[in-house]
């Protein structure tokens, strides 16, 4: 379904500019952004996904992963097509990476908004994550999908690269809950190389979440060998995120080989041991490994005196004592969303 934008910028010519992610595509009569499902077509730009939500499924919100939000509690997992990175490793580049989308079912049903937000009440999920692909490349699905589930008592969560413009955030902040960004590295050459994108952006977008929105943030980064995975840069990362909040979860999770990216091979565990002690190191309180079985770095623990707070086993949460987030040992109140 096509659904016209209004976060464009018009030029001459019926050219216009598209306002929704860093990439502010120019786009003459005809052509598509950089996203694959963004189009001019006589001087409007349409999102040509809208209401297509081709992957949808329940998730323990721990998948997204958002260990600090909500934990132990499920999500309604909505995705469609396009993308505006192109990211060698992606795992799910049968749905980001196709271009020109027409619009029209390919793999699931068509659903509206209200329908999305319907499945969640009926299911009793506490929330909706826009995930699989890039929300922002179908912000306005994603916009109007919050703005009802805000409405029913259903909060919101977007998984995202943290590429989106600051006019998209300023508008869907005061529906959205919770965020996980994906940062992939701490260079520009990573980013142009690998993702056809820019780090400054996405840097700027998790400063400005973290300091100037309500809405609670993760941060994950996919620990490649040979690529990213240097002490140098993975503590130049961590005390980037540190200065900008020690409260900040990061979670260091493990490549395998994928997409275009068949190269390489998969993040040993050491790796990840050592991400997460370089994290710590730089001041971070909660740092967590992913995509593999680590129950003591996968659980969270009381950054004032130590307790095991939840204990996690891959997808398996327990949360010990109250579920506020306070620490049953010495009553400090952790940081994240805990209701």
């Amino acid at each position: 379904m096509l659904k016209a934008s209004d976060l464009v910028r018009p030029l001459k010519d019926q050219i216009v500019q598209c306002r929704v992610c860093e990439h502010f595509c120019v786009l003459k009569p005809g052509a598509w952004g950089k996203c694959g499902v963004r189009v001019n077509r006589d001087g409007i730009i349409y999102s040509t996904v809208y209401g297509e939500a081709v992957a949808v499924h329940v998730d323990p919100i721990e998948k997204k992963p958002l260990y600090h939000f909500l934990p132990g509690s499920q999500a309604l997992s909505v995705g469609t097509y396009g993308c505006n990175m192109h990211c060698r490793w992606c795992q799910n580049w049968q749905l980001s990476q196709v271009r020109q989308h027409q619009g029209g079912d390919r793999y699931g049903e068509m659903f509206t908004p209200s329908e999305l937000v319907e499945i969640a009440q009926r299911r009793g999920l506490a929330s909706i994550a826009y995930t699989y692909n890039e929300p922002t490349v179908f912000f306005e699905y994603s916009y109007d999908t919050a703005m009802i589930a805000r409405e029913r008592g259903i909060k919101n969560v977007y998984v995202s690269n943290g590429y989106m413009s600051q006019e998209s955030l300023d508008r869907l902040a005061p529906y959205l809950d919770g965020i996980n960004v994906d940062l992939k590295g701490f260079t520009e050459d990573l980013y142009r190389t690998y993702t056809g994108a820019r780090l400054e952006p996405v840097k700027r977008t998790i400063a400005y979440i973290a300091r100037e929105t309500d809405i609670w943030i993760e941060v994950t980064t996919l620990v490649i060998p040979n690529l990213n995975d240097s002490d140098e840069e993975l503590r130049d990362l961590a005390s980037w995120l540190s200065g900008i909040d020690p409260r900040i979860p990061w979670h260091v999770s493990a490549f395998y080989p994928t997409f275009e990216m068949l190269d390489r091979p998969r993040t040993p565990p050491a790796t990840l041991e050592r991400a997460y002690d370089i994290g710590k190191e730089a001041g971070l309180e909660f740092v967590y490994v992913g995509n593999i079985m680590n129950s003591e770095r996968e659980s969270t623990y009381c950054p004032i005196c130590g307790m095991l707070v939840i204990e996690r086993s891959g997808y398996q949460t327990r949360v010990r004592g109250t579920e506020t987030g306070r620490c049953p040992g010495c009553g400090a109140v952790l940081a994240g969303v805990w209701r």
